[in-house]
This record gives structure tokens, C-alpha cells and sequence, in this order.
């Protein structure tokens, strides 16, 4: 039986009582402080852009920035049509997904379902390191070695163009989609893998018509999380595709993205508060919009076909 503290313990109890509340309470602050971050940047990066925004469209009409197809704003002319560089992103972010999710899909489902221990532990960090190389240097190799590999078979293909720029970014996010993929496949419990088993089923079988469905909301998500990332690319597609804003989905001539239009821009050349200075934060409102529907369609999907496994 646990004896009652005595006069001279119940001091050094109290103490040590407020010191732990103080702990916990500063924890819980700190916890909050870094739930906040991502909420107030975001809000900063609204109030960042909205201004400016706002200013543009005070001296554009929006009609016209939605409704036009040709992006001239640093010619004597100008239009402000933003379909050009929207056609532009949607064109090497389609190139980089037909690549990186096949691949990257079948890099998860054998990860997942054949590799061994040693094997996967060998290979998911080899993987991974993509991920980290800088995105200059992809775009260097997108120019100087995957475009002159493809004039060799594309006939017509320009020195800078969305195709291979597109291929270089999806060998970019191919980490992205098999990291994700595989961590969703590996969540599947082991007990719908035996249950098919026990039924006879092939190891293939297994991972194609069991695992894979069962998988399915968190590798829709990591697709829609690399489309976003290929979406907001500016390295590659600045050096490989371009600064030629037409309104094509010719994957073999010079283009130019969203991104690529900002880095232009940014560079310094353009007068600070000017009209085609404006034009920045309109794209750049476009494009943060863009990505994030894609991130809000991607948590919707994991919330709408996830499965609740006991």
C-alpha cells in the first residue's frame, strides 16, 4: 500500500507537478507553432500574390486573360491571353506522367510484392537519390543529351521542346510516385495477401487484383502529388523547352510554361510595377491555384476510396 507524502515531501511533489504542466503546456505550443506554419504560409503567399493580382486585373480584363490564345505582354502589341502557357504546362506535365507512372508503378508493385528485405532495402534508396539531384542539372541533361538522342528519331524535333523536357521531368517524379505507391501497397495487411493465397491465387494475381485495388487512394494520390510537382517545375522546362509562348500541344517545338515564363520575367530586365511585371503575379495566381486543386483533389480521393482495414 502506497503511503500518504509527508509534510516535507509535499513541496518537492507540488514542484515537480507545476514543472511537468509547464512542460507539457510548452510542448503543446510548440506542437501548435509548427501545425501553424503551413497555414500561414499559405496565407502569406495568397496575401503575396493577391495584391499585385488585383492590381493587374485592375488593368486587364479578366475575360480577356481567360478567353484569348496569345501571350505577348513584352511586345509593343500586347495580349494577355494565358492559354499559351497554361497548353505549355499541361503539355510537358502529361509527357512526365505517361512516363513516370507506369514506371514508377511497377517500381512499387515490385518493391512491394517481390523484392526481398535486401534487395528493397538496396534499391528504394537508390530510387530515392533522384529525387535529390538538383533540378538544373536535369534540366542541362534534358538539353545537351536527351534532346540530341531524340533528334536521332524524331524527325522535326527542335533544340528546345516540350518532349524532352517532359521525359526528364517525369524521370524527375518517378521517385515520387514509387516511394508513395510502394508505402500505400505496403499497407495492404498481410491477411488479404494469405486469404488469396490460401484460394490459390499466383503472386502476380495477388499483387495486380488484390493488393493493388486495395492500394488504390494512395496511389491515385501519389500521382495527383507528382502531376502537381510536375506542374510547378521551372528548371527543366526553362533550359529544355523554351521561351516560345504558342498556343500548341506540338511536343517537338519550343514552348514556353508557366514557370518558365516567370523565371523570364524575374530576371531582372523588366520595369519594377510595370504592367508585364504585373504579369507574374497573374500567372503565378493561376498556377498556385492549379496546384493546389490538385492537392485538395488528391486528400479528397484518400478520404473518399480509403480502406478502413481492422
Amino acid at each position: 500500500m502506497q503511503q500518504a507524502p509527508t509534510a516535507g515531501e509535499l513541496p518537492k511533489l507540488l514542484r515537480r507537478d507545476r514543472m511537468r504542466d509547464l512542460r507539457e503546456r510548452a510542448i503543446g505550443a510548440a506542437l501548435l507553432t509548427a501545425a501553424a506554419v503551413g497555414a500561414l504560409t499559405t496565407a502569406g503567399i495568397i496575401l503575396s500574390l493577391a495584391g499585385e493580382t488585383i492590381r493587374f486585373f485592375g488593368q486587364v480584363p479578366i475575360v480577356d486573360f481567360f478567353t484569348e490564345t496569345e501571350w505577348t505582354p513584352l511586345f509593343s502589341i500586347q495580349k494577355f491571353g494565358v492559354w499559351p502557357l497554361v497548353s505549355a504546362t499541361v503539355l510537358t506535365s502529361a509527357i512526365a506522367l505517361l512516363l513516370a507512372v507506369p514506371v514508377g508503378l511497377i517500381a512499387a508493385i515490385y518493391l512491394s510484392e517481390f523484392a526481398t528485405l535486401h534487395v528493397r532495402s538496396l534499391f528504394k534508396p537508390m530510387l530515392e537519390v533522384l529525387a535529390g539531384v538538383p533540378t538544373v542539372v536535369y534540366g542541362f541533361f534534358a538539353l545537351t543529351v536527351i534532346t540530341p538522342f531524340l533528334q536521332g528519331f524524331v524527325p522535326g524535333l527542335s533544340t528546345f521542346n516540350a518532349l524532352s523536357a517532359g521525359f526528364v521531368m517525369g524521370v524527375m517524379i518517378i521517385p515520387l510516385v514509387a516511394s508513395l505507391s510502394e508505402d500505400a501497397l505496403s499497407a495492404v495487411p498481410v491477411s488479404l495477401r494469405e486469404g488469396a493465397y490460401a484460394m490459390g491465387a499466383t503472386r502476380f494475381e495477388v499483387a495486380t487484383r488484390v493488393v493493388f485495388p486495395a492500394a488504390i487512394s494512395g496511389v491515385i494520390a501519389s500521382i495527383i502529388l507528382a502531376l502537381s510537382r510536375a506542374v510547378g517545375e521551372t528548371m527543366i522546362v526553362a533550359i529544355a523547352a523554351g521561351m516560345n509562348p504558342i498556343l500548341s500541344f506540338d511536343p517537338r517545338v519550343p514552348i514556353e510554361t508557366m514557370t518558365a515564363y516567370i523565371v523570364q520575367i524575374s530576371l531582372g530586365d523588366t520595369p519594377y510595377g510595370s504592367l508585364s511585371y504585373l504579369t507574374i503575379f497573374a500567372v503565378g495566381s493561376t498556377l498556385f491555384f492549379m496546384t493546389f486543386l490538385m492537392n485538395v483533389l488528391s486528400f479528397w480521393v484518400v478520404r473518399r476510396f480509403r480502406e478502413v482495414y481492422d
